[in-house]
């Protein structure tokens, strides 16, 4: 299931997404979107209503370095466990919402990556049960101040700015990450163009390891790495990850 959160023209609400292509429809949720949903039986084509990120989670956890060929790109070595840092969920914007570029910073680059949103939960969690923890996928942009990145020599500033982190266009429920095409676009030109089985720590690898640190909560979301191929936005710009399977998350730039 593909589930969404719109606006609508009564005002918010959570959706199924039915359809394929362009042909697309939005299905109003009676109650918890992520449990057992019901429906209100009310509907509306995808192009009347508005969507916006699929939910705020509580927590994101993003791992670096997780695709070889990045790390070099950005003359890296590649990290024997995972790299993780957090960003904040005021970082948070839905599809076609503007990613605002900040005037202390001369270079923001865009980051497409796979995004994991976690179901149960838990500590300690085993790699052999990882998949049981996990409600579903989506696509987030991890925005970065390149600059800013490697001055201040740790990663808060630069990974943290409102609007840095766009996810959406929904979440999937029922999908299969080991391998499956991961592309970025801006304004239309190719600029990332990878597979999610280049990853040199796969999905539950990165439960199993982020679990031993923190707890995991229902909807954190865990964000997997960015392939080669990051580069800089400017305003007017328009940025698009699209992964196979999912879907695309597009969103404009523009300054702060």
């Amino acid at each position: 299931m593909r589930i969404a959160r719109i606006a609508q023209p009564d005002g918010l609400a959570f959706a199924a997404i039915e359809g394929d292509g362009d042909d697309l429809t939005a299905v109003e949720i009676a109650d918890d979107p992520f449990a057992n949903p019901t429906f209100t039986g009310r509907r509306w084509p995808l192009a009347d209503v508005r969507l916006l990120a699929p939910f705020l989670p509580p927590k994101i956890v993003a791992i670096g370095r997780n695709y070889a060929e990045h790390a070099a790109e950005l003359g890296n070595e590649v990290p024997a466990e995972p790299l993780m840092f957090l960003k904040p969920n005021t970082a948070v914007i839905g599809p076609n919402a503007d990613i605002k570029l900040p005037a202390v910073s001369e270079r923001v680059d865009f980051e497409g990556e796979l995004a994991v949103v976690v179901g149960v939960g838990g500590r300690d969690i085993s790699a052999s049960r990882a998949r049981q923890s996990i409600l579903g996928y989506t696509i987030a942009n991890d925005v970065t101040a390149r600059d800013l990145q490697k001055t201040d020599g740790q990663w808060t500033r630069a990974k943290g700015f409102d609007t840095f982190c766009p996810l959406g266009p929904w979440v999937e429920t029922e999908f299969d990450p080991s391998d499956v095409a991961l592309r970025t676009e801006v304004d239309g030109v190719v600029k990332q163009d990878s597979r999610t089985s280049l990853l040199l720590h796969d999905i539950p690898a990165l439960i199993e390891y982020i679990s031993s640190v923190m707890t995991l909560r229902p909807l954190d979301v865990i964000l997997t790495g960015t392939p080669a191929g990051v580069g800089p936005l400017t305003a007017g710009q328009t940025v698009s990850v699209t992964v196979e399977g999912l879907g695309t998350l597009t969103n404009t730039v523009t300054n702060r």
